[in-house]
């Protein structure tokens, strides 16, 4: 760690909050970072935003650019509403008119000459504007007058110690297009942060940063998702439930079926995440809205993200089940939101839920379905530990979590996509059974870790008046195999063999 730094504690925010926290608060100043990317992944749209949020503490900056010119930084601006009047802009055509009023001397290799001729153009703009942030766009121009690396890593050296007696903050944008593997500045840069653009076969591009490097300061390692926006990148910190515990209210919550609560032996765990199970049509999101339905109606605010309905669907089917959920969006107890996993990354979508339990306080969250949270990952491999610091921190804000995951099939053997049944605090499966030539619907609770539960199954129904849940069914076995039997202890008794009535 720099002795100066570290007294003084001294630190540049990026302008961007999300990677301000990532920094936890921002580039230690006065020092010199590379931002390094492919085109295309916002190193520009990063550098200004630094700019302006230097020009709006009142600081002098610099934006020194050999790759674009300044009509190139406007439009830039423009796209996202921003003023630059304030940003001092050198741009090559002005270097260029220096070096061709300038004789050449034919003693020294033409690049060399340019590279000194560069530098000193560039120093002297930096000793007229006296900037305290500079962004310097970009290294590959640098790297290629330079020709080899001996010569390119002096001059940086050079640079990175003329610039720390001038105290200024620097960004160096490098574009990787000459030599992706020189290291040169990396090395002695106080600090490298790197942007990936990956684009998926469908939907939009995915964009990630990773801090490579930061001398003696603690940063959020690991990648993390951001956007580009109308306004600049917005950055979304990888979410790490460990630093966001807090002391929540114990206690059960209600669904408000008496016969589901006896399930579920008196309701579903503050803290808990539950995985609702079955086939298509099996009532999952309708048992969702109905713990939503009872949460809300005690005046606790609920947030349901859905992938795989669009809101109006969604509305119109709780209304259908009598307990509309309208009423409580008007009340701001309902935060609906409908989820395009084509168009969205798995930490844009994390930082969203935070965000609102949060500010809302939120009780109980509703994913719907998970099988639209996998199609949003880019790389399936790590469903499993996004989805696990997820519901780890919803855990621990006291939040009930529902998730819902279809399984494939209708009847008999059913299989999900994927198993995250023990990443789940409780398990509730719902299935289709045939029985005298009708089609019945069943519902059971699989697992529960915070408390005993029924192992019965009872019977389940959808009707205009909404959920309702039967008896268990004693009088047959067999009914998750989708085909079940009059039990022989009925048999024998002479017990009705009438099958269970759906309720009306």
């Amino acid at each position: 760690m720099d002795s100066a730094n570290s007294k003084t504690g001294v630190k540049s925010a990026s302008g961007i909050a999300g990677l301000d926290t990532i920094l936890s608060g921002g580039f230690p100043s006065n020092r010199l970072y590379v931002i390094e990317g492919d085109p295309g992944s916002g190193k520009t749209t990063l550098g200004l935003q630094f700019l302006l949020d230097g020009v709006a503490k009142g600081e002098k900056v610099l934006y020194i650019t050999l790759s674009e010119t300044k009509e190139e930084l406007d439009a830039v601006a423009e796209s996202h509403h921003w003023d630059l009047s304030a940003i001092s802009i050198l741009e090559l055509s002005s270097i260029e008119d220096h070096l061709s009023s300038e004789s050449q001397s034919t003693l020294f290799h033409p690049m060399e000459v340019e590279l000194n001729e560069t530098t000193k153009v560039l120093l002297d703009a930096v000793e007229r504007v006296n900037p305290s942030r500079i962004v310097f766009d970009s290294l590959s121009e640098m790297r290629l007058m330079a020709q080899n690396s001996l010569r390119y890593r002096r001059q940086m050296l050079s640079l990175k110690q003329y610039f720390a007696t001038r105290k200024c903050t620097v960004l160096l944008l490098d574009d990787r297009t000459s030599d992706s593997t020189d290291l040169q500045v990396q090395s002695i840069a106080h600090g490298v942060l790197s942007l990936y653009r990956n684009t998926p076969a469908y939907g939009v591009e995915r964009r990630n940063l990773q801090v490579v490097k930061l001398r003696g300061i603690k940063f959020s390692g690991g990648r993390h998702d951001y956007v580009i926006n109308t306004g600049g990148l917005r950055v979304f910190p990888r979410l790490v439930a460990a630093e966001h515990v807090t002391e929540f209210r114990h206690g059960l919550i209600s669904s408000g079926l008496t016969e589901l609560d006896k399930l579920l032996n008196g309701g579903l765990d503050r803290g808990s995440s539950t995985l609702l199970m079955g086939s298509p049509g099996t009532g999952k999101s309708s048992l969702a809205g109905q713990f939503v339905a009872t949460a809300a109606a005690r005046g606790e605010h609920c947030f349901i993200s859905t992938f795989d309905e669009n809101i109006d669907t969604y509305l119109t089917r709780s209304r259908a089940l009598g307990f509309g959920l309208d009423e409580y969006m008007d009340q701001g107890l309902i935060t609906l939101r409908q989820v395009d996993p084509a168009e969205l990354s798995p930490g844009e979508f994390s930082d969203n839920i935070r965000e609102i339990v949060e500010q809302k306080k939120t009780s109980v969250v509703v994913i719907d379905s998970l099988t639209g949270y996998l199609n949003a990952m880019p790389d399936a491999r790590f469903l499993n530990l996004q989805l696990h610091e997820l519901f780890t921190y919803l855990n621990q804000q006291g939040v009930v979590t529902l998730m819902i995951l279809a399984q494939n099939g209708l009847i008999g053997q059913m299989r999900a996509e994927v198993d995250l049944s023990y990443l789940s605090d409780a398990v509730v499966l719902l299935r289709y059974y045939e029985l005298f030539g009708e089609v019945r619907q069943a519902v059971s609770v699989i697992k529960k870790r915070t408390g005993g539960h029924e192992r019965t199954i009872r019977d389940f129904c959808i009707t205009s008046e909404g959920i309702q849940v039967g008896e268990p069914l004693k009088n047959f076995h067999g009914v998750l195999t989708g085909v079940p039997s009059l039990s022989l202890d009925h048999q024998r008794d002479g017990s009705s063999t009438e099958a269970p009535r759906q309720h009306n």
